[in-house]
């Protein structure tokens, strides 16, 4: 048995009435696990190797409990916590970062993007989506599409509401983690699986999706699209948007550099580089015709955007006039943010 595992967490979570995995909450997941941790509960799980979630009973949680006292005093509290659940557990074991084979493998990930213990493409999400049972979130928890008439009809009956909030694969992430140092104004706008920083701020309209987000601090008012991940001390301007790979960017990593600017209702396609400002209204894709500017506003050649991608230090404009977009070097930018962040 290898001792060196990718990642490893002990979750509770629900099942539809087949003993299907809706979902599962991770509190406590860890990356590259200690050899004697991992050396202490294989045997009352029966692990051997691979990528494994394996369901245990609480009888068998306070025997890891018991097991882990003396290697890892947290994940031992958590067990004894665990011990007490009336709901289903299980062990998800990720000996390699590989492609998904199950629902509670698909959260493990979810959460360590979310905990902060990898960013955005740091690892394998591939056969993501159909792991991801589109589920009722509902007043009480998911539930199985295929059985909410039953469970609203049985509310009823108790004279009480089934309130369901949304129906999608992916939960909102504040209900399995509330990272440090954030505001989040309306949570049911990131979902789990967003790496949200420590200084960020998500305003009412600001979206972030999984497998993106913000590295902190910046304030984010529009849409982080889902593998964007935008860099320190930059800001989304209300409405704005990022292309991301779900949205027609294709295999191209869509990122923001630090300190830019992306102004309401804008967008881009392309990569930015650092202390990049975007005006407001304009979009930038990676086909946009650009007339680069010198100092004096004379037009050198025209490019498409793609071929500025990543570039620091340049402004993206529209011509009032002629309608043209234009691109010319930008300093003030670093300035501009400094002012913003003073204020977040």
């Amino acid at each position: 048995m290898s001792t060196t595992l990718f990642s490893l967490a002990f979750g509770v979570g629900t099942q539809n009435r087949q003993g299907a995995w809706l979902e599962v909450f991770y509190a406590q997941p860890l990356l590259h696990p200690s050899a004697e941790l991992v050396a202490a509960i294989a045997p009352i799980l029966g692990y051997s190797e691979g990528n494994q979630a394996i369901a245990f009973s609480t009888a068998q949680a306070s025997q890891l409990a018991e097991a882990l006292k003396s290697v890892d005093a947290a994940q031992a509290a958590l067990l004894t916590r665990l011990a007490e659940s009336h709901k289903p557990l299980v062990a998800t074991i990720l000996a390699e970062d590989v492609q998904l084979t199950s629902t509670p493998e698909a959260y493990l990930k979810l959460h360590l993007l979310s905990h902060r213990l990898v960013k955005p493409h740091g690892l394998s999400l591939a056969g993501v989506f159909p792991l991801l049972p589109n589920v009722a979130w509902t007043s009480q928890g998911a539930i199985d599409l295929a059985e909410l008439a039953e469970h609203q009809l049985e509310a009823r009956l108790r004279g009480e509401l089934l309130e369901v909030f949304s129906v999608d694969k992916f939960p909102k992430m504040t209900d399995y983690v509330v990272p440090a140092g954030v505001r989040i104004a309306d949570a049911a706008r990131i979902r789990l699986g967003a790496y949200v920083g420590e200084g960020t701020t998500v305003m009412h309209e600001g979206f972030v999706n999984f497998n993106a987000g913000t590295e902190g601090p910046g304030m984010i008012e529009g849409r982080v699209s889902a593998g964007v991940f935008v860099g320190k001390g930059s800001d989304l301007g209300g409405g704005c948007s990022t292309m991301g790979t779900l949205s027609g960017g294709g295999n191209i990593v869509i990122k923001v550099g630090e300190g830019c600017l992306i102004g309401a209702n804008a967008g881009i396609g392309i990569p930015l580089g650092d202390r990049n400002t975007v005006e407001s209204g304009l979009y930038v894709t990676a086909g946009t015709k650009v007339a680069l500017l010198d100092d004096s506003n004379n037009l050198v050649k025209v490019v498409k955007a793609r071929d500025l991608a990543g570039q620091p230090d340049l402004l993206f404009r529209r011509n009032s006039e002629t309608g043209a977009v234009e691109c010319k070097t930008h300093k003030s930018a670093i300035e501009l943010n400094e002012a913003l962040h003073a204020h977040n």
